[in-house]
C-alpha cells in the first residue's frame, strides 16, 4: 500500500531547476579531509568537481582526487542550519552510483548532535543506504543508543531490500515519519516500518530519539559500508531529480 497524501502540505522543496551551485538558501556542507567515521576514504569539499547542478539535478560526485591524506573527493550535503523538521514525509527522486567502494545515503541527524548530545545517543534516520558491494540490496535503518550497529539487545532496526538493477535508473525513495512509527517506501510501495512500540520494555529517547527536529543530508561516501574501491567503476556518481517535504496541516 502506498503513502496516503490526505492531510500533508508541501512545506519545503528543490527541483533543482536553476544552474550552478545549490541553492546557498537551502543547502549546507559538511567539509574537511579529516578521517570520517567508519573507516571512509574521502574527503568533503564544495568544489564544483564534487557537486553542481545542472539540466534540473543534482549531482554528487565521488572522484580520485588527494586532498590531505585523503585519496578521494566528494560532497556531503545538509539542510542543518536552513531547515529542519520534526515529522512529516519525504521524498527523493534518485539515480545512484555504481560501484564497489561507493556509499551514498540520503539520512537525518537531529540538531542537538550540534550541542553536545553524541551518537548514538542523539539518534539517527536513515532513508536510504547503498553499498557498491551489494549492489542489489537498498538499507533501511534507524539508530538510537540501544538499537545501532552494535547490537544492545535483539530488537533490529534495519532492513535490507534486494532489487535487482536498482542502481540503473531513477526511482523514488520515500519515508513517512509520525510520533509512533518511521515507515519507508520505494516506488511507493511500503517496504518496512519500525514502531515506537516495537520494543514494549524500554520507549526511552534511548531507544527512541526520534521526537525532535533533525536535518537532512545527501551524500556519497567511499569504502566503509561500500566496501573496496573499484577504481575502474570511479567516478561514483548520485543524480538527485528532487527533493520534498510535506508536513500534516498544523504540525
Amino acid at each position: 500500500m502506498g503513502i496516503d497524501l490526505h492531510g500533508y502540505e508541501l512545506v519545503w522543496e528543490d527541483d533543482f531547476s536553476y544552474e550552478g551551485a545549490p541553492d546557498p538558501a537551502k543547502w549546507n556542507y559538511d567539509l574537511g579531509n579529516h578521517q570520517w567515521a567508519n573507516q571512509e576514504l574521502q574527503a568533503y569539499t564544495d568544489r564544483p568537481g564534487n557537486v553542481s547542478v545542472h539540466d534540473g539535478r543534482l549531482i554528487i560526485r565521488a572522484i580520485e582526487e588527494r586532498d590531505g591524506e585523503r585519496e578521494y573527493t566528494s560532497a556531503r550535503l545538509t539542510t542543518y542550519g536552513r531547515q529542519s523538521w520534526q515529522y512529516g514525509y519525504f521524498e527523493i527522486r534518485a539515480r545512484l552510483p555504481v560501484g564497489s567502494g561507493s556509499w551514498p545515503a540520503l539520512w537525518f541527524l537531529p540538531e542537538d548532535i550540534h550541542r553536545g548530545v553524541s551518537w548514538p545517543l542523539c539518534g539517527e534516520i536513515d532513508m536510504l543506504e547503498h553499498s557498491g558491494q551489494h549492489p542489489g540490496d537498498v538499507f533501511y535503518s534507524l539508530h538510537s543508543w540501544k538499537h545501532n550497529h552494535t547490537r544492545r539487545d535483539t530488537v533490529q532496526y534495519t532492513t535490507t531490500i534486494h532489487r535487482e538493477g536498482i542502481c540503473e535508473d531513477f526511482h523514488i525513495y520515500g519515508m513517512e515519519w509520525t510520533p509512533e512509527q518511521v515507515e519507508y517506501f520505494l516506488d511507493g510501495e511500503s517496504v518496512c516500518r519500525y514502531g515506537k512500540a516495537d520494543d514494549e520494555e524500554d520507549r526511552t529517547p534511548q531507544a527512541w530519539p526520534y521526537d525532535k527536529p533533525y536535518y537532512l543530508i545527501l551524500n556519497i561516501a567511499v569504502g566503509g559500508l561500500g566496501g573496496p574501491v573499484s577504481r575502474k567503476a570511479l567516478p561514483f556518481v548520485m543524480e538527485v531529480d528532487y527533493v520534498r517535504a510535506y508536513q500534516k496541516r498544523g504540525q
